[in-house]
């Protein structure tokens, strides 16, 4: 693959719809409610109806993509769990015993899991498309974790997978990540987007001790040091996962598609950050489901001026946060779409 099979990154990403957005903020002033009584779901209504460009939006339909992949980096000892729990997992999911798996099946959402480079490769698995890129990124202590070819493969498998999901009918796309050292890739893929510390995004990630958490600053500043960039898809390439860059060609690809995206938590929000740092106007399509108890998340969302649905104190990713979050925008689809107006109920709006 050469640099212009990355063209499509390029392709326009609408403006939501104005007329839709002045529309559904006059129902929402007509429904038998008193004016704001309703809260965030009220707002939630407006968005998706101008996502949806209808009065009556709907989030039945819902896709949940899980990008899983190893990393090089996983081999400086910073993550609490071996390498091996990633292909683990990858077979938890394709059995139906993963949290995602769970509120997949509860919400009725179609979930798809990609395996973009997990460290062997793993025989065929029911609901998992073998995608795999290679056996896990490089370590970015001593390279770039990405070549420009599987950087730009990556992008690709995020923006096909995104393309079948709208083929298929999708109303809304949630993005979920795999991947032992995931959460040190993606602390230093947001140091160097926002030019902050490893101190101020580093976490204690899959259960790190204090000292744990030490060294994972250490490696992350180390990382820094000798991959010196600001630029979105040259970070990506020197500090990204696979699944991690896959998830930022899936956010691209739904904005340019109009599917809106419920984001997840800490390494899902820093692939968005450094999407929309590529397509600033990406941001209208993407809401954010929760605040995750990571603590370098909170500097994510702050960047992303992301104001999330909830705040249980989550850090598992795999999507699950999101899905949590689900019934909240259904609520708000349905209430916009069904409640009746002070004319059609006959209740006096004075």
């Amino acid at each position: 693959m050469t640099a212009s099979d990355r063209d499509w990154l390029q392709e326009p990403i609408p403006p939501l719809d104005t007329d839709s957005i002045t529309a559904a903020q006059a129902r929402q002033r007509e429904l038998t409610k008193p004016p704001g009584s309703l809260g965030r779901l009220e707002e939630l209504g407006v968005v998706l109806a101008a996502m949806q460009r209808t009065q009556r939006p709907s989030v039945e339909r819902v896709t949940i993509l899980i990008f899983a992949a190893d990393h090089g980096v996983a081999t400086e000892g910073i993550s609490a769990f071996p390498q091996a729990v990633t292909a683990q997992m990858v077979h938890n999911f394709a059995h139906g015993g993963a949290a995602i798996s769970v509120l997949a099946r509860l919400w009725q959402a179609h979930l798809q899991v990609i395996n973009v480079g997990t460290l062997e490769p793993l025989e065929p698995l029911p609901n998992v498309l073998d995608r795999r890129i290679g056996p896990g990124t490089a370590n970015f202590l001593q390279q770039p974790a990405l070549q420009p070819d599987q950087l730009t493969r990556a992008l690709v498998i995020g923006r096909e997978a995104v393309d079948n999901a709208t083929e298929a009918g999708t109303q809304l796309l949630i993005g979920g990540e795999m991947g032992i050292g995931n959460s040190t890739a993606a602390a230093a893929l947001g140091c160097a987007l926002l030019n902050d510390s490893a101190r101020t995004l580093a976490g204690p990630g899959t259960g790190l001790d204090k000292a744990g958490v030490e060294h994972k600053i250490n490696v992350i500043e180390a990382a820094l040091a000798l991959h010196s960039t600001r630029q979105p898809l040259e970070a990506l390439q020197r500090l990204g996962g696979f699944e991690i860059v896959a998830l930022v060609g899936a956010y691209l690809r739904s904005g340019q598609r109009g599917i809106p995206v419920l984001v997840d938590g800490f390494i899902a929000t820093a692939a968005a950050l450094a999407a929309v740092r590529l397509r600033p106007e990406l941001a209208a399509w993407l809401l954010y489901s929760h605040r995750s108890s990571e603590p370098g998340h909170q500097r994510l969302l702050q960047a992303l001026q992301a104001q999330p649905l909830l705040d249980l104190q989550l850090r598992l990713g795999e999507g699950s946060g999101a899905a949590v979050a689900l019934p909240l925008l259904r609520a708000a689809a349905a209430l916009h779409s069904e409640m009746a107006t002070f004319a059609e109920a006959q209740v006096s709006a004075q």
